[in-house]
């Protein structure tokens, strides 16, 4: 079973992949490059080719995913900036000086624009490419606008191809995008489960849910910024339009939904440890899982996807056997935790019914959209980076990381060029191309890429040799060039070593092909500068203004604590007559995950860092585990207001919820240094009216079940009651917890 499992496993990836984003960006910008040298080898004009093939290469690093209005833009400015820097590096190429100070203060200003966003940054390493590759020219006269229209006029070609495909097939990305996104809520799902098996090491599960949560919340921003930023998708009232902007909003409803599933994991397996039921729990879940894979790769592929059945009947064979388990060992003493399981088992049924729904959805009905269709102001859901100037002069400061960064890979880049200039290096510009692709602003980042620039290198090397001691036909070595382009730039944003391992073999045949010379020559070459230029990114991290998380991990920590206290404010608002309009719910929620994610992801940072650099690890990592947990009950109360907050709305609720609020402000202030009102100790524990009405309901129930009384008023009033009780005295205790980490938190 476990061998069949993982090949139906090996069978989703290949299909998730073959129908991704990812492999249409790889089949796109291989035929984008290919193609000019192709026609104009036909020709006989492939040195002419080459060129134009060069500058759609450059703007094909700012072709990533996103609304077509910031692609196009993005290439628009790439096509400028590229020429002109063909130019002026044509230009300055037989000055060494002129040319090292173009090096220095391009690498500078294209890392600084940085500020702008990632797409702003991807012309900015465009642009610095465009440098490095034209370093060795030498043209004159006419010359040099020739060589530099060339790299326009590939540059154009490029963005033309792009843009007509895109028109051919406006939705197919966001449909890939979406799909992705509902892959990546499977792989969270399945993480949670994980807390039902036995011996299940916590520590570990929390870390690989924080690694999940990171990835879904950049899929989510993804396919937000695709769908919300698009006039095609908001403006215009299509079909597939609609129905991907329904698919989406309520994939991030079931998101929060799987969140809602936290409870005390510890507490559960004590009581049910060797029961069964837990192993049972954890099947459905896995279940569930694998129907939303079979969803999101029939959204990316475009089909209809299509329900087995088993699920439901799985799910009532459960309910089946809880209602049994419960009468056979349900006593007065563990009823609270058989409230725990019935509320587990309702929450499986309720993801399955969302889950049901989605499968709908992938049928593109126009009557059920518009049946399902629900207004939200989009707008409030998507983040705008304005090219301002001020934010880059803001920026110029040694307090800025991105200034740092700007001034690191100046330095190591103009390191890496005069060692080109002493040393008779046969292709020294590859040590700058090594040096400008691996440097990153945070030492971690810098520090994976490197390893797997090293690593996929000397692994590419060695295929590339194979290939060429066993193939000697310039038409299969041409067709094995093709397959590896499309690897290399099919996984270059998602497998930076693989797609290494690709693109090294490929350079090669592609020198190789150019000039039938010593390609073992050649091979040493590639494995020297990109050795040289790993060195020098290296040492550059770790000694020039490096940017430790420690430093700026603080504005992570008060971004988490604001948002969910927000969050928590906005839900439990509806328990006390003070209900949120729905934008309002979702606009918080969205801050509180973003802000989840973006706490997880810099302290998975920091455990890359150098031990040294690792200060308050410990601390601090309680602190995310425990705004996960935050974060995960909170939404769980989001998911009782609409059946319970009408009945149970009282204004006992108020004391808990300020007493609440308090103590994550009393938290954010330790963090930032400051001190406010110290909190009343009479507004929480067994004191609040909260906890002594639930004290008071679960006392009656105890006593009607030791007279045999098996349903009542009381029992339904506490079926009701309990969830709600538990999820806001788990969240003030969480409070509690948070501020007694925030304490110990060095705030300077």
């Amino acid at each position: 079973m476990q061998n069949r499992s993982c090949s139906l496993d090996y069978i989703k990836q290949y299909k998730s992949f073959i129908s991704s984003h990812y492999l249409s960006d790889g089949v796109r910008i291989t035929a984008g490059i290919v193609l000019p040298a192709i026609i104009l080898n036909h020709f006989n004009l492939l040195p002419v080719g080459i060129v134009v093939s060069l500058g759609a290469m450059s703007v094909s690093i700012t072709d990533t995913p996103g609304p077509i209005h910031h692609r196009k833009n993005g290439m628009i400015a790439c096509t400028i900036i590229n020429t002109f820097m063909a130019l002026f590096t044509a230009m300055a190429a037989p000055y060494p000086w002129i040319l090292g100070t173009l090096l220095l203060v391009s690498c500078f200003i294209f890392s600084m624009i940085g500020v702008f966003g990632s797409r702003a940054n991807s012309v900015g390493v465009s642009a610095l490419l465009m440098i490095v590759l034209n370093m060795t020219n030498r043209y004159t006269g006419w010359d040099l606008l020739i060589h530099a229209g060339y790299i326009g006029a590939g540059a154009i070609w490029y963005m033309l191809l792009s843009l007509l495909l895109y028109s051919f097939r406006p939705y197919k990305l966001a449909q890939q995008a979406l799909g992705d996104c509902i892959i990546a809520t499977a792989d969270y799902l399945r993480v949670r489960a994980m807390f039902y098996e036995k011996d299940v090491d916590y520590d570990k599960t929390y870390q690989r849910m924080m690694e999940l949560q990171v990835t879904v919340h950049n899929e989510q921003n993804l396919v937000r910024e695709l769908l919300f930023k698009s006039r095609k998708v908001i403006k215009e009232s299509t079909t597939t339009g609609r129905t991907l902007l329904m698919i989406f909003t309520d994939t991030v409803d079931l998101f929060e939904r799987i969140m809602t599933s936290y409870h005390d994991y510890k507490a559960l397996h004590d009581h049910f440890e060797d029961a069964g039921i837990l192993e049972r729990y954890r099947q459905l879940i896995q279940e569930l899982a694998n129907e939303l894979d079979e969803i999101g790769i029939a959204v990316k592929s475009g089909r209809i996807s299509e329900e087995t059945g088993l699920l439901a009947a799985h799910i009532e064979d459960a309910t089946t056997y809880f209602n049994q388990f419960r009468d056979e060992h349900r006593t007065a003493a563990n009823v609270d935790s058989f409230i725990s399981l019935r509320y587990i088992l309702n929450s499986i049924g309720d993801i399955a019914v969302r889950i049901h729904t989605l499968h709908l959805y992938t049928a593109y009905d126009k009557e059920l959209v518009q049946k399902k269709a629900r207004p939200l102001d989009y707008e409030q859901f998507i983040s705008h980076q304005p090219i301002d100037w001020k934010l880059f002069r803001d920026n110029l400061s040694f307090s800025s990381n991105n200034f740092r960064h700007a001034l690191r890979i100046s330095i190591a880049t103009l390191t890496g060029y005069i060692i080109s200039l002493f040393f008779p290096l046969g292709h020294g510009y590859w040590i700058l191309l090594t040096i400008i692709v691996i440097l990153k602003p945070a030492y971690s980042l810098t520090k994976k890429r490197n390893y797997e620039r090293l690593v996929g290198t000397l692994f590419g090397a060695a295929i590339g040799m194979l290939i060429l001691y066993l193939v000697h036909d310039n038409q299969w070595l041409f067709v094995i060039m093709l397959i590896l382009m499309i690897g290399t730039y099919s996984l270059l944003r998602t497998n930076y070593m693989i797609s290494v391992i690709f693109m090294t073999p490929y350079i090669l045949l592609l020198f190789h092909l150019l000039d039938t010379g010593n390609f073992r020559a050649l091979i040493i070459d590639r494995v020297t500068d990109t050795g040289i230029g790993s060195v020098i990114a290296f040492l550059a991290n770790l000694v020039l203004l490096p940017a430790w998380e420690h430093e700026q991990v603080n504005h992570y920590m008060l971004d988490a604590i604001k948002t969910n206290a927000a969050y928590f404010k906005t839900i439990a608002g509806a328990f006390i007559g003070l209900p949120a309009t729905n934008t309002e719910y979702k606009v918080s929620r969205k801050n509180s995950f973003v802000a989840l994610a973006n706490l997880s992801d810099a302290f998975s940072r920091m455990l890359a860092e150098p031990k040294s650099k690792q200060k308050n690890s410990t601390a601090l990592h309680q602190f995310v585990v425990l705004n996960h947990m935050l974060t995960s009950h909170i939404a769980t109360l989001s998911y009782y207001v609409k059946p319970f907050a009408d009945k149970l709305t009282s204004k006992d609720f108020e004391p808990l919820i300020q007493h609440t609020t308090l103590k994550l402000q009393s938290a954010a202030a330790l963090i930032e240094g400051t001190v406010i009102e110290t909190l009343p100790d009479n507004s929480s524990g067994n004191q609040n009216p909260v906890q002594q009405k639930l004290q008071s309901l679960l006392q009656a129930r105890r006593k009607e079940l030791q007279l045999g009384i098996e349903k009542s008023d009381t029992r339904t009033l506490l079926s009701e009651f309990k969830p709600v009780a538990d999820q806001f005295n788990f969240i003030d205790n969480i409070a509690s917890d948070i501020g007694k980490v925030s304490g110990t938190w060095p705030n300077k």
